[in-house]
């Protein structure tokens, strides 16, 4: 099994994908890419949470020229979704994207894959081929059904058709609503295939289910090292994904970023301990500090469940005590709970 380290890598604009361990987080973004104030403001939006490379979909000409206008105002690189139409692709690598997913083998004849494969090599712009079980080609499906050994005859497909072209700077994704299914086709693409893996579960539901569905899929393929850029897919705001991407990259220890503690609640808990845990959480995707930061609902068990926080309160009676490495400081009023929290955060060095 190829691991992340060890596969080519493949740079995407100044990111690197693959021959490192470390995982890009990237989102998509939901508005028609031709509403440029609308997806820049996105973009832009998802760049304080966190988000490395974007993607957007190109439908149309009016798709593919925004890209010009887009990149002006952004600062990480931006990926074209493409479907067929290799006419749009060229407009794209004209209007200077970054990258674009785009299967050669359903892009009509190998002079037009040939075009804009020539195209990509000039630009240096890598292609991601992104296979998906629930849009297998009609042969694959009538030999094997819907299963890991069709999706990677699939890829093997594409890639063969820019490796006979002399291109190898591209991405391989293998997604599946089925997240057993992915887990098997990533595990044998890792043993097959020398290319970076973008991975990721495709279409898993909402929110909560969509959180699940992943996370079992992905945290189990990060443990075997498999991955170099990753999208949490969630029927909810791109921001979402992003936050739920940081949070598995954490917990498996592949990157530094504040941490929050907070308490269940029970029946002692006398102030909005939740509303004030969900502003701070939010607030701490956007600060740059390996700060970890508590806040409790009592006084009984706040500061010593809590002691390895930097900073934190425990809840009183519609008030709140500040502790400092498990040292109570102060008692503040509930109304002044999350402007002090900050305060404090943004003094913390």
């Amino acid at each position: 099994m190829k691991s992340r380290e060890k596969c080519h890598q493949v740079m995407v604009k100044d990111i690197a994908l693959g021959g490192c361990d470390k995982i890009i987080i990237q989102s998509m973004c939901n508005i028609k890419t031709s509403k440029v104030d609308e997806v820049v403001k996105q973009i832009l939006s998802l760049e304080e949470y966190g988000c490395q490379m974007i993607r957007v979909s190109i439908l149309d000409d009016d798709d593919a020229m925004a890209i010009k206008e887009i990149k002006k105002q952004i600062h990480i690189p931006i990926i074209a979704d493409i479907h067929f139409d290799y006419k749009l692709a060229l407009k794209c690598i004209e209007n200077g994207i970054d990258k674009i997913r785009i299967n050669p083998g359903n892009i009509g004849s190998i002079e037009n894959i040939k075009k804009v494969v020539d195209k990509c090599k000039e630009k240096h712009i890598p292609i991601r081929i992104g296979v998906n079980s629930g849009s297998l080609e009609k042969d694959l499906l009538e030999k094997y059904g819907v299963c890991a050994k069709a999706m990677i005859e699939s890829a093997k497909r594409h890639i063969d058709i820019l490796n006979s072209l002399d291109f190898h700077d591209y991405v391989l994704s293998l997604k599946s609503s089925d997240f057993q299914m992915s887990i098997e086709a990533y595990q044998i693409a890792s043993e097959i295939f020398d290319c970076p893996l973008h991975i990721g579960i495709t279409e898993p539901g909402p929110l909560i289910p969509g959180i699940v569905k992943s996370i079992l899929g992905l945290s189990t393929l990060i443990d075997q090292g498999i991955g170099s850029t990753i999208r949490i897919s969630l029927s909810s705001d791109p921001v979402m994904e992003v936050k739920v991407a940081r949070q598995l990259l954490l917990a498996k220890h592949l990157i530094s970023m504040p941490t929050l503690t907070s308490c269940p609640t029970c029946g002692r808990t006398k102030i909005d301990l939740v509303k004030y845990a969900n502003i701070i959480e939010d607030y701490l995707y956007k600060v740059n500090k390996d700060i970890k930061v508590a806040i409790m609902g009592c006084v009984v068990n706040g500061p010593g469940e809590a002691s390895d926080a930097d900073i934190g309160i425990a809840g009183g009676n519609h008030c709140a005590v500040l502790f400092k490495n498990g040292q109570i400081v102060k008692t503040i009023k509930e109304e002044e709970i999350i402007d002090v929290l900050k305060e404090e955060i943004d003094n913390w060095h």
